[in-house]
């Protein structure tokens, strides 16, 4: 049976309008309001019956709160590891090692932070696609089944390079904004990216 998944990036962040690399931050007032506003629209995308799914980070799981999923934490939808740049501001790293930014901007296998590579990051996501929504199939019905997470933009970033067949290069190339969703549809052709929710 086919899936319909629908990737949610979180709200913004303080530390993402700071240029900073994430460090579990939470959703500050701003990043509430943005929910609120949007969340009609992200209502109507979301079908009432569908499995929810959600990052362990704060921010995504203050975000699936705010648009009233009972969402189950998995940690498949971490967020990219930062590793030792977790906290630090990016211009401030690009001051101090221009040479890790531009290889790391680069090429997807570097990962001069000590954490994960960009490949490495759409090789995880691909895992997360094929085997943890094998259990959110009914084989009976022939409507694809509705599933929702909420986690990053980098994670949506991976998911769509991984459901292209795309080399991990483009990676850089794909601008998520907070909030955006993604639909990705597996049938038995495989995974394949939709324009937006339908």
């Amino acid at each position: 049976m086919d899936i319909r998944l629908l990737l949610v990036s979180h709200a913004s962040t303080a530390a993402q309008r700071a240029g900073r690399f994430p460090a579990d931050d939470p959703l500050d007032a701003r990043g509430l309001a943005e929910v609120e506003a949007h969340a009609a629209r992200l209502r109507l995308a979301i079908a009432d019956d569908a499995p929810a799914f959600v990052s362990p980070a704060v921010c995504a799981r203050e975000t699936a709160a705010a648009l009233g999923l009972a969402a189950s934490v998995d940690a498949g939808l971490a967020d990219l590891n930062y590793g030792k740049w977790q906290g630090r501001r990016l211009a401030d790293l690009a001051a101090e090692a221009p040479q890790d930014i531009a290889a790391w901007t680069r090429d997807p296998d570097a990962a001069p932070h000590g954490g994960e590579s960009f490949s490495q990051l759409v090789k995880r996501i691909g895992e997360w696609l094929e085997a943890s929504l094998d259990g959110e199939t009914d084989r009976a019905s022939t409507r694809p089944r509705n599933v929702i997470a909420v986690t990053h933009a980098p994670v949506l970033r991976a998911a769509i390079v991984y459901a292209l067949g795309a080399s991990p290069a483009v990676f850089p190339r794909i601008e998520i904004a907070p909030l955006s969703i993604i639909e990705l549809r597996r049938s038995s052709r495989g995974w394949t990216w939709w324009p937006g929710p339908h």
